[in-house]
């Protein structure tokens, strides 16, 4: 079976926990609903967050939601000058079918700068 990467990013508001993992998940819930995951297709999943979003590790979330058999990683971001802040990017790997022109990838509140042509 195919592996395909599915991406996807998400702002915050805040640097605390509770609005760092709530938006993590909206981001994910997102992504799984979009491409129609099963979280047994799921591969990896890793995390970026800007150096400006360090109060908990977004990995947190998805083990929240149940992902406990699933490898995850969490990363900082390169801090480009000028760079999008308080945002998490996500890298979903899956076992799938489908083509690459069916995956759809998630870009969500300031993120959706990042990828102007896919949202």
């Amino acid at each position: 079976m195919p592996v395909r990467a599915i991406r996807g990013a998400i702002t915050v508001e805040r640097n605390d926990a509770q609005n760092i993992l709530e938006n993590t998940r909206i981001l994910l819930q997102e992504i799984f609903e979009r491409n129609n995951i099963d979280k047994n297709d799921l591969i990896s999943i890793l995390f970026t967050t800007t150096k400006d979003v360090n109060a908990v590790f977004p990995a947190a979330a998805a083990r929240e939601m149940g992902l406990t058999d699933v490898p995850l990683m969490c990363a900082a971001e390169i801090d480009v000058p000028g760079s999008l802040k308080m945002c998490i990017r996500v890298m979903l790997h899956i076992n799938t079918e489908k083509d690459l022109h069916e995956i759809h990838h998630v870009y969500l509140k300031e993120a959706k700068k990042l990828r102007p042509d896919i949202n």
